[in-house]
């Protein structure tokens, strides 16, 4: 039975068909980016290609290139006693590596001796790196956003989530990203994904969108954190139709003390957070802030910040940045709660 070899542009189109994606890379590899829904196999782990490279390089090539065969024949027969055993004889994976060769090679070869039918990504992860830029550029061109705007604490996040339990398309940029979005939208102890990995995150999702209906999307900059948002993507979120949202400054003040709870309880972590408005704020105004928070008026420093901080901000980005927000459908929310969004989630939809 042959080890089949399929293009980068073809597996984009054809993932669901596979049962198991076999990402043969190591450990570092994986966790940078990887195709959606990879599970990791390493051929070789990060410590043995750390090893087998020292010794190509202060011993001999062939040396390490048997050194190296035995390490891979250990752990693919590793692999397979560990993940293979109760795989059905039409069992179909998908396996790659860094550039379709040796790693991933030796993987399929196993595979298909056993007598499953194994598909190898031709070119490996660097050539689905590149479909997956050129998709980026294209698939955003091909669907009709509306974009939900709101000053911070509007409740933007919540709308986005009651729109997505209402059965509406949804991309969650912020959830994508690991990330609320502003400078203090950090979640402690919850790195962002890597650049790549976001940017697959989000193939992945607008790859299963219907062009025929619109995607909700909230008005985001062109950064979530550290990580850039696709510029195709970008231009077509600022050109969309916009619908804004209207909260109360009392009722925002409150949803983000419910959303930012971490904050709450933590004031250290949120004053060393608030360092970071030092050059726009002055460091006497975020000294105070800081001393009022440790003071407990975490509530009066969350509303300051929102009046002096980001309202300011937000309206001069939105006016600039987006075409349809002098012209949006306004809804006024009663309250930030979970079921207000709902209800106003099911009257967009409606």
């Amino acid at each position: 039975m042959p080890v089949w070899k399929i293009p980068a542009d073809q597996v984009l189109r054809t993932l669901a068909d596979f049962d198991t994606v076999i990402d043969a890379r190591s450990e570092s590899e994986y966790a940078e980016d990887r195709l959606p829904g990879a599970v990791n196999w390493p051929s070789l782990t990060d410590t043995q290609r750390h090893e087998i490279g020292t010794e190509y390089a202060q011993v001999s090539p062939f040396a390490a290139r048997k050194r190296g065969a035995a390490m891979v024949s250990r752990n693919i027969a590793a692999h397979i006693e560990r993940e293979v055993m109760d795989k059905p004889k039409d069992w179909r994976p998908l396996v790659y590596c860094w550039r379709g060769g040796q790693r991933s090679g030796a993987l399929a070869v196993v595979l298909d001796q056993i007598g499953f039918r194994v598909h190898v990504l031709e070119g490996g992860y660097q050539k689905y790196r590149r479909a997956v830029i050129a998709e980026l550029d294209e698939l955003p061109r091909r669907l009709r956003f509306r974009v939900l705007c709101g000053q911070t604490g509007s409740g933007k996040s919540r709308l986005l989530a009651a729109l997505q339990r209402q059965g509406a398309q949804v991309l969650d940029l912020e959830g994508l990203a690991n990330h609320r979005g502003s400078v203090l939208g950090g979640v402690p102890g919850s790195p962002q994904p890597g650049q790549k990995q976001f940017e697959s995150r989000i193939w992945d999702t607008l790859r299963r969108m219907d062009p025929g209906r619109e995607v909700w999307v909230e008005s985001e900059s062109r950064k979530v954190g550290e990580l850039r948002v696709p510029d195709a993507l970008i231009e077509r979120m600022r050109a969309a139709a916009c619908v804004r949202i209207e909260l109360t400054l009392e009722g925002r003040v409150q949803l983000l003390l419910e959303d930012y709870d971490f904050f709450v309880r933590d004031v250290p972590a949120f004053c060393e957070r608030l360092d970071a408005l030092r050059e726009l704020r002055g460091k006497e105004t975020v000294a105070r802030w800081q001393e009022a928070a440790r003071g407990g008026q975490i509530e009066d420093v969350v509303r300051e910040l929102l009046v002096v901080h980001y309202d300011p901000v937000y309206l001069q980005s939105m006016k600039r940045n987006f075409a349809g927000f002098d012209a949006a459908e306004v809804v006024e929310a009663a309250d930030g709660s979970h079921a207000t969004w709902d209800k106003v989630a099911a009257r967009l939809v409606a």
